[in-house]
């Protein structure tokens, strides 16, 4: 071939449509139907744009799995945009999630569940029986423990290696619960197929530990899965669940999203952290430590080209630097991911690769998989140019995830 593709060629990769009213959950549908009509929908979820939220996520789980039909609203976070004001005027505290049922709007991602469970059923145990007091307050108790570790600086390692163990001491708890359960799951459930699927027990746990794997492994070199079998079994079963991944988040997603949320997130450096952090900050992912599947590469790496495509106009518009080298560099990187020939082109930006590199959202952009591949050959091509000065994105806040430029479905 030796030549970049050009993008009349690149779009001749097709890849079929995804039905995103009834076909598996994904981050793009604004309506989800599981085989019912629209006149049957009784519900609208309001969740964050980007698909950051864990409470979002947690309800957006429920509904999934309870295949109840709902509309989605999709509404920006304070930490990368604008809240819109006709949803303030809906929720004048402007939180997320949020539900509407025949008018009446429902806040609190507990309250919304008790809610829902009264009109369409429990899944798995109710969430305010007594069989899950103690989960869920397990829940809460490795939540403060990890903030604690995770978003406190420490300032000798007395202190640090005393959160490090309470945190230990929390987790261990949830990995003995798991070591006793026969399905795996810790309120598990039966689908309408008389599959074994994860209870709202379940689902309380998942958002957050989906982000402490994320963030333990890139700020501590600390992962979950390669320290508690347990654990990481209950997280391979959530992701052998095409409900589940729809959700998932990746670890340089969760990684950068988090700061702005936490209020800060505080490095522990040691050799594992170092080597961690640089291969999720480069895109070369972590494995099966993100995502526990096997999964066809050619599939996924169309997907990505498939997104790129739609908002390339977008993309390249919004690029702060090289603008006149980033589309032939952009091609460049596609035409590797593509067809795995590296071809660099005659004025190349590193920078502005690594841009795009550092903004590809999991999953409101593409499925992790997707992301993965699309950011190796990102910086693929990156690598290969004289300017590779760091874009360093915001810890703050994220306006430079500002949707206002972007259709993102």
């Amino acid at each position: 071939m030796n030549k970049i593709l050009k993008w009349e060629d690149l779009n001749k990769f097709e890849i079929e449509d995804l039905d995103r009213v009834n076909g598996i959950n994904n981050s793009y549908a604004n309506l989800r139907l599981f085989g019912h009509t629209e006149n049957d929908i009784l519900v609208t979820l309001y969740r964050d744009r980007h698909s950051w939220c864990p409470y979002c996520q947690k309800i957006w789980l429920w509904l999934e799995f309870k295949r109840i039909p709902y509309r989605v609203k999709k509404i920006n976070m304070f930490c990368y945009g604008q809240k819109e004001s006709w949803f303030l005027n809906k929720v004048r505290s402007g939180k997320l999630p949020a539900i509407e049922f025949k008018g009446q709007v429902i806040t609190e991602s507990d309250n919304i569940i008790a809610f829902l469970e009264k009109e369409f059923g429990a899944l798995g145990s109710p969430i305010t029986s007594g069989d899950l007091l103690e989960t869920r307050e397990l829940e809460r108790e490795i939540f403060r423990s990890w903030c604690n570790w995770l978003c406190r600086e420490s300032f000798n390692f007395i202190d640090n290696s005393f959160r490090k163990k309470r945190f230990k001491e929390s987790i261990s708890k949830f990995e003995e619960i798991l070591s006793k359960s026969k399905s795996g799951f810790i309120d598990p459930s039966v689908s309408n197929s008389g599959e074994i699927e994860p209870g709202v027990g379940d689902i309380i746990f998942i958002p957050y530990m989906e982000r402490m794997n994320a963030s333990l492994t890139y700020y501590k070199g600390f992962n979950l899965r390669s320290n508690y079998l347990y654990i990481n079994k209950w997280l391979t079963l959530f992701e052998g669940t095409s409900a589940y991944r729809g959700t998932q988040g990746d670890f340089h997603t969760h990684s950068h999203d988090l700061p702005p949320q936490m209020g800060g997130c505080y490095k522990e450096s040691n050799e594992k952290q170092i080597a961690f952090s640089k291969l999720i900050d480069t895109g070369e992912g972590l494995g099966n430590f993100e995502l526990n599947q096997n999964y066809d590469s050619v599939h996924y790496s169309k997907i990505a080209l498939k997104r790129v495509i739609k908002h390339k106009d977008n993309l390249i518009k919004v690029n702060p630097y090289n603008k006149e080298f980033f589309e032939e560099s952009l091609k460049s990187a596609l035409t590797y991911m593509i067809t795995d020939e590296v071809i660099i082109p005659e004025k190349l930006s590193g920078k502005s690769l690594s841009y795009l590199k550092n903004r590809i959202s999991v999953p409101r952009d593409m499925p992790i998989i997707s992301a993965r591949l699309l950011r190796q050959s990102l910086n693929k091509i990156e690598l290969l140019s004289n300017d590779n000065e760091i874009d360093k994105i915001p810890l703050e806040h994220r306006y430079d995830q500002d949707p206002r430029n972007f259709i993102f479905d």
